[in-house]
């Protein structure tokens, strides 16, 4: 009798094991198939056989601003200026990457006209990275343009960029772009962006008649900045030795239709347009330093046509130059930051006779960095002075309050 309940144990306890390590081998399964997450900037998945990567960002501007303009009655405005959902990743193999960023604010998306195409799309490329020195990109997305409009708008020290990248900034577009990187941390370094594109701007999907082409030459003679701090603004990382990038921009878009290249009104005549941008930032101990030149030229900024009543109109390019001036601090305990920026805006003489005006702008910040440019509390006090060809003279000013929160 005993040794049959002896192997009636056996039995059971062997069954029970068995269960147990069948149950482990589920449970390991189930964990082989699950992504991985990783939190950094923003939220990341990596599927269990490491083929897919998924990293998804989101980020919004809410702001109330208060007009005093010389020639209109004094208002605010309060809305929700920038709302972006960004995803990035790869597919197959870290080489092969891709970014798609979507717009919703109004202010992003504009107005819906009839015969023209919703803004929602800001970014949509793919890219092929084989190495750190080499990329290759098909797709939309920003061009290799000037300093201000490389930097996220959420990189930002002010609530905005300057009048200037507003006029004569290439934007976004469509097409190849391909670039090279020689990069050291304490070294001479320097980098080189191209791009053939449309020319049309974002989102166009209309006959293509122009081309567009884009050069562009980075140095850094000290080396790159902590964290890829070239590419926002203000000294948050606190560089203890002095860092210095200075870059120039070469774009020629022939045959363009809109009134400022990759933007704007539709023109009467095609154009070729050429824009020219140098521009230098530094960085030591919390300082922070831009200086920024842009320009556009064009043969003949004016196109002209006759209305329905046989009426001469006319629509131009906004053909001029400008200069940004900006310095800041930031304190390094308190993480608050004051800025400081003078623009000076020059139209070509043929529109300036139309009366559309030159212009100076001073502007005075406040920021508090919460969690870097990821979350950041901003003040801002602009004053422009606007010059006409008749003489006449305007003085405006606006107040704004901002807040801005990301992953």
């Amino acid at each position: 009798m005993k040794k049959v309940i002896f192997l009636l144990s056996l039995l059971v306890g062997n069954a029970v094991f068995a269960q147990i390590d069948h149950e482990k081998e589920k449970q390991e399964f189930k964990l082989t198939a699950l992504p991985y997450y990783n939190y950094g900037k923003g939220l990341g998945m990596t599927s269990a056989d490491s083929l897919f990567q998924l990293n998804i960002r989101f980020r919004m501007q809410n702001r109330v601003t208060y007009y005093d303009y010389e020639d209109k009655e004094s208002n605010y405005d309060a809305q929700i200026r920038r709302l972006r959902l960004r995803f990035d990743g790869y597919v197959g193999n870290p080489k092969f990457q891709y970014v798609i960023q979507l717009s919703f604010a109004p202010g992003d998306v504009g107005e819906i006209e009839e015969g023209k195409n919703l803004n929602i799309i800001r970014d949509a490329a793919v890219s092929y990275v084989p190495n750190k020195n080499w990329s290759f990109l098909f797709g939309q997305t920003k061009l290799p343009g000037n300093r201000q409009r490389v930097n996220s708008s959420g990189s930002l020290q002010l609530t905005d960029r300057s009048i200037n990248n507003a006029q004569f900034n290439i934007d976004r577009d469509f097409g190849i772009q391909a670039n090279h990187y020689q990069q050291s941390k304490d070294k001479f370094s320097y980098n080189i962006k191209t791009a053939i594109s449309s020319g049309n701007g974002r989102n166009w999907s209309g006959k293509d008649e122009n081309v567009a082409l884009t050069g562009k030459l980075e140095l850094l003679p000290f080396g790159t900045f902590k964290k890829g701090g070239e590419y926002f603004e203000g000294d948050i990382q606190y560089e203890e030795k002095i860092k210095l990038m200075v870059s120039g921009v070469w774009h020629k878009n022939f045959d363009a239709n809109l009134a400022r290249g990759q933007q704007g009104d539709e023109l009467y005549e095609n154009r070729n347009l050429q824009s020219v941008f140098f521009d230098a930032i530094a960085k030591y101990k919390g300082w922070a330093g831009m200086i920024s030149y842009m320009n556009r030229s064009t043969d003949n900024p004016l196109t002209t046509s006759l209305n329905s009543e046989g009426l001469p109109q006319t629509r131009y390019v906004f053909a001029g130059e400008g200069m940004d001036y900006q310095l800041s601090y930031t304190f390094p305990a308190s993480h608050y930051e004051i800025i400081g920026r003078f623009s000076t805006q020059n139209v070509n003489k043929a529109i300036h006779n139309l009366n559309v005006p030159n212009q100076k702008q001073y502007s005075f910040g406040v920021t508090k960095y919460i969690w870097e440019h990821a979350f950041k509390v901003q003040a801002e006090v602009s004053y422009d002075q606007l010059e006409f060809y008749t003489g006449q003279q305007k003085n405006n000013w606006y107040a704004r309050f901002q807040i801005e929160i990301g992953i």
